[in-house]
């Protein structure tokens, strides 16, 4: 049985919508709850603006 069966797939606290890889917020964004990759994007853009290099290039 899947996590989509039981509806236990978490939401993103910014958008709502369903997180297929959870990211946890950074404590200075005072954000109580996960973030899907896009949202967790743009908190780090906007409190770290810039270029960034991505370190995990497996993906």
């Amino acid at each position: 049985m899947s996590n989509d069966t039981l509806g236990l797939k978490l939401k993103c606290t910014i958008c709502g919508d369903k997180i297929e890889m959870q990211f946890n917020p950074m404590e200075e964004w005072k954000i109580n709850g996960p973030l899907c990759g896009d949202c967790y994007s743009k908190k780090l853009d906007e409190y770290y603006p810039g270029d960034h290099t991505r370190v995990n290039k497996e993906e």
